[in-house]
């Protein structure tokens, strides 16, 4: 690495804000310096390939927002930072939103995302747009991970040998390899925790409803959310302050209680004095391999010594029922046909079929991995009155809530539960409640390990107080170059 980008590694957002403020650098410095790095690890050596696209008016922003902080015009926590988001957000710019599909790679938005429009309120540059497991890995069964068909397959920082997870992979390549101070992932089943464990990142998947989901190309409205994928605790506090709020567009932001809440203030290095943590051991630590087992274990005794009152061997009533994807099925195609209707129509794509269809024509480059959840989803009618759909909603809803994490946090009279790198994020997506995951250690090949917290839905504040003091008291995170 050039000495030009060694004073951005691991800097945090206020860390950045403090060398603007002291004029100690420039946003159009840290552009370029961003650049820079992003030319010298993500398209050239490791080529990790994180980034599907640059904004090319990332520079003109900075020179604004710098001329607006020399006038003391300082629109918020964010002004004059770069940040990185999921390539299935839209921004009415001059990047394309195409969740990593040939089909949509001339799609330009015709209006921000909600949370678009947050973070351009707080002044953030959006630097460029991350790939993704293409259609956020809700197209075939067998994609790899960081995989899509317009961007290429995103690596892991720590090793191309690593799984980089999905389907945020290319937030959480970027973040992880300081390619940009932080990013915005969407999650509806593990996509955000999932590459932010296998990046050493804190990644924060929010109760449904709390950061609204307008102008993100959808999955399912049952699960879907958008997300920060961070290095440090602090700055995705910092950016879940940003994110939400209430959008008239999507009505379940209207269920947030807590938008008063400065998350930054529940920040404490003494956050888990007292908390009561539960250890879901089966079948989560079985998903894991032994040697990621013994980190999280060790990571388990880091949090006894900052104060955690363990409960060990807890169980989720539910963990072990017949759990399927059938929701999720059958929301996309409602779910995405409505999004379609929002494109250009000169790019001829209105339905599931058109998409299905439109893959096939362009043939090998668009069907590597083939399309067989698409093909799933197309053999429902879209209208959601299918009575497998009904019956799954329901059996998803109460054995995931009531049966599940309510369940087992009520009876042990828990804060939290806690499992290995993602392997509990199935339950919780389907409930639509929050978890959090925090570097936890790497095993001895360098592979990163992570441990996530979850909790009840709109727990996001007692999620932040446990993840900081677990992250100030092992202070695993270290960068991969």
């Amino acid at each position: 690495m050039s000495k030009r980008t060694e004073w951005i590694e691991e800097k945090t957002i206020r860390q950045l804000q403090h060398a603007l403020t002291k004029g100690e650098t420039t946003s159009r410095e840290l552009v370029l310096t961003y650049f820079e790095r992003i030319a010298e690890i993500d398209s050239s050596g490791p080529n990790l390939n994180a980034l599907i696209e640059i904004n090319p008016d990332a520079l003109h922003l900075a020179d604004k927002l710098d001329i607006e902080r020399k006038s003391g015009k300082i629109k918020g926590d964010l002004h004059g930072i770069p940040i990185v988001i999921k390539d299935n957000i839209d921004t009415k710019d001059k990047m394309h939103t195409s969740a990593g599909s040939l089909l949509l790679k001339d799609h330009v938005a015709k209006a921000d995302a909600f949370i678009v429009k947050q973070l351009r309120k707080a002044g953030a540059i959006i630097l460029g747009k991350t790939n993704l497991t293409e259609w956020a890995n809700f197209i075939a069964e067998d994609m790899p991970t960081g995989y899509s068909s317009r961007g290429g397959q995103t690596l892991n920082p720590y090793g191309k040998e690593f799984m980089v997870g999905g389907s945020s992979a290319g937030s959480g390549s970027a973040v992880a390899a300081n390619l940009a101070v932080a990013g915005i992932g969407t999650e509806t089943s593990g996509s955000i925790l999932s590459p932010a464990s296998q990046n050493s990142l804190v990644g924060l998947k929010p109760t449904v409803g709390l950061i609204s989901r307008s102008g993100i190309i959808p999955i399912s409205h049952t699960q879907d959310t958008a997300g920060p994928m961070t290095r440090t605790v602090e700055d995705a506090a910092i950016l879940l302050n940003l994110l939400q709020g209430y959008d008239k567009k999507d009505p379940i932001t209207e269920t947030n209680p807590n938008l008063a809440i400065d998350y930054t203030k529940c920040l404490s290095s003494k956050g888990l004095k007292g908390k009561r943590i539960g250890i879901t051991r089966k079948p989560f630590f079985d998903y894991v391999d032994t040697e990621k087992q013994i980190l999280i274990n060790q990571a388990i005794e880091e949090m006894k010594k900052a104060g955690a009152k363990v409960v060990e061997d807890i169980s989720i009533p539910s963990a072990n029922e017949n759990w399927n994807i059938n929701v999720m099925i059958y929301e996309f195609k409602a779910a995405v046909e409505t999004y379609l209707k929002t494109i250009d129509a000169s790019i001829g794509l209105h339905t599931l079929n058109d998409l299905i269809n439109g893959n096939r024509q362009i043939g090998k480059r668009a069907l590597k991995y083939g399309q067989a959840l698409f093909y799933q989803a197309e053999a429902t009618s879209g209208q959601l009155t299918e009575t497998a759909y009904l019956k799954s909603l329901v059996f998803d809803q109460k054995q995931s809530r009531e049966n599940g994490i309510d369940a087992v946090i009520d009876e042990h009279n828990l804060d939290a539960v806690i499992t290995p790198n993602n392997a509990g994020a199935m339950i919780p997506a389907k409930a639509g409640y929050p978890s959090i995951t925090v570097p936890a250690g790497y095993t001895e090949a360098g592979e990163p390990v992570g441990m996530t917290f979850t909790a009840s839905a709109y727990a996001e504040s007692v999620l932040l107080e446990c993840a900081y003091a677990f992250e100030q008291s092992t202070k695993y995170r270290r960068s991969p170059f």
